[in-house]
């Protein structure tokens, strides 16, 4: 198998998961969204260990250690990512899968505002539009919740920080999943132990079935991850972005047509802005990458002698 087809193997692997995930965390139910979360962190935090224990691959640790602006990112990125994740479980158990949805689509025009404002990045016109486009799409849905959609919002904007965190870490997906975990897995195992001690833990009380899927959370929650770099490591950026559409498709799709969440039609207005402002973005995206290997290719066709 070539590594191109492998690549999108990985891709459509790690977006299936994370599209499907809103069923795997209803199955945690009667867990609450914060045990939900500390069984998370900590059993990723086992997963990945054992992992990178097989793989003989623990030796980065002490290189890490000595950097210590890395350490200080690794803390950010790993609060961000906490943020997120209880956003989401708190989303989905709540009923409120499409909201969750919708901040995942949102997320690639998040990336572009934080490039406008911290990184002083210029944008083209497409993209202005773009933008324009989502922040009325913001609005309609705003009128129609009759509130501002916070959980899309915070989904968004805590995983566009993360990925700009990420993107300046440079840290390996395996890796860098271990160290955040485990920055949170202090707080996360003194949470769970006083809900032991108040006797409002789920974990072991419910059924073996209950007491296992929260033992899997960390599998769960490392293997798209893990596939999603082996695309990343095989695809044009290009291809990653028009992947990323999957996860929140099926997500939606979880949302209205299994657990039967309420889409009137000023939420499908919305929705579809914010599909419209998507289009333009990805659109022009395309184009620009594809003008820019054109030009990379004419700056490196040699020219003839008898030209020169």
């Amino acid at each position: 198998m070539n590594q191109t087809r492998l690549g999108y193997l990985f891709g459509f692997g790690a977006y299936l998961i994370w599209g499907f995930f809103p069923i795997y965390l209803k199955l945690l139910r009667p867990a609450g969204p914060m045990e939900i979360l500390a069984h998370r962190i900590v059993w990723s935090v086992v997963f990945v260990a054992l992992l990178l224990a097989a793989l003989r691959n623990i030796g980065f640790l002490r290189a890490l250690a000595r950097r210590p602006r890395a350490l200080a990112g690794i803390g950010t990125a790993a609060a961000l990512i906490a943020v997120n994740w209880g956003t989401y479980i708190y989303g989905v158990n709540s009923d409120r899968v499409v909201e969750t949805a919708l901040g995942y689509f949102i997320n690639p025009l998040v990336i572009v505002l934080i490039g406008v404002f911290l990184l002083r990045e210029r944008l083209r016109p497409a993209q202005w539009v773009a933008l324009g486009v989502g922040g009325l799409a913001v609005a309609v849905l705003t009128v129609d919740y009759g509130r501002l959609p916070y959980l899309a919002l915070v989904l968004a904007f805590s995983f566009a920080g993360y990925g700009l965190v990420k993107k300046r870490l440079a840290l390996p997906a395996a890796e860098g999943l271990f160290v955040e975990s485990a920055v949170l897995a202090l707080p996360a195992l003194a949470y769970l132990g006083w809900l032991t001690y108040r006797g409002a833990a789920t974990f072991g009380q419910v059924s073996a079935a209950h007491t296992a899927l929260l033992v899997l959370a960390g599998a769960a929650t490392a293997i798209p991850l893990l596939l999603f770099a082996g695309a990343a490591n095989r695809l044009p950026l290009s291809t990653i972005g028009m992947l990323q559409y999957v996860g929140p498709i099926l997500q939606l799709g979880c949302g209205v047509l299994i657990y039967h969440e309420p889409m009137p039609p000023a939420r499908l207005a919305g929705f579809a802005l914010v599909w419209l402002a998507l289009v333009i973005f990805t659109t022009d995206a395309y184009r620009n990458a594809r003008r820019t290997r054109a030009e990379a290719r004419a700056a490196a066709t040699p020219v003839p002698a008898a030209t020169r």
